[in-house]
């Protein structure tokens, strides 16, 4: 059964997100490695918001201080293995992700500061106690990602790590 993340995370005002969108661009290929070796992930993605629009769309043209950036996830176990496990594969790319973000620079870096980035990652998850909040979960499989490799699933080509290790897909952030 798998479990979902959607983290949002304010940005900073004033962040040149041109800037932010090439640096996580650069590390896309390193990220899907990770996530790939984390061996939980069934998807993961990257989006950049803007709360000022009514369709949440940055605007290239019109930009505003109001983004947020959401990394949205369905992954298997529980949530401290997976924050856990996020840590130790995924965060030298929080480190960089985390100085965009409205109180990250605390939380830099994430292997020394791991109680804080869980209660971080806990306080921005919309995805926690979905039983309570009355959101679900749809799944067309109950598959974890390593008994759909153990099956012959195979990871996606732009992932470099062998199969045996996970699976996961990946997007860059929208470019403003």
């Amino acid at each position: 059964m798998a479990s979902p993340l959607s983290l949002f995370m304010p940005i900073n005002p004033g962040v040149n997100l041109q800037q932010m969108a090439a640096g996580l661009g650069q590390m896309s290929e390193q990220l899907n490695q990770a996530l790939t070796q984390v061996g939980t992930v069934h998807y993961a993605r990257i989006l950049l918001l803007d709360r000022s629009t009514p369709n949440l769309q940055p605007n290239p043209s019109d930009p505003s201080q109001d983004y947020v950036l959401a990394i949205i996830t369905e992954y298997d176990g529980s949530f401290e293995k997976y924050i856990s496990d996020f840590v130790a594969r995924v965060g030298k790319i929080f480190d960089a992700l985390l100085v965009f973000v409205v109180g990250g620079a605390a939380l830099i870096p994430v292997v020394d500061h791991q109680d804080a980035f869980l209660a971080y990652i806990k306080a921005n998850d919309a995805s926690q106690d979905p039983a309570e909040s009355g959101q679900q979960l749809y799944e067309a499989y109950t598959n974890t990602v390593q008994s759909l490799l153990a099956l012959g699933a195979t990871p996606p080509v732009g992932n470099a790590a062998p199969p045996a290790s996970g699976s996961s897909s990946s997007s860059s952030p929208v470019q403003s």
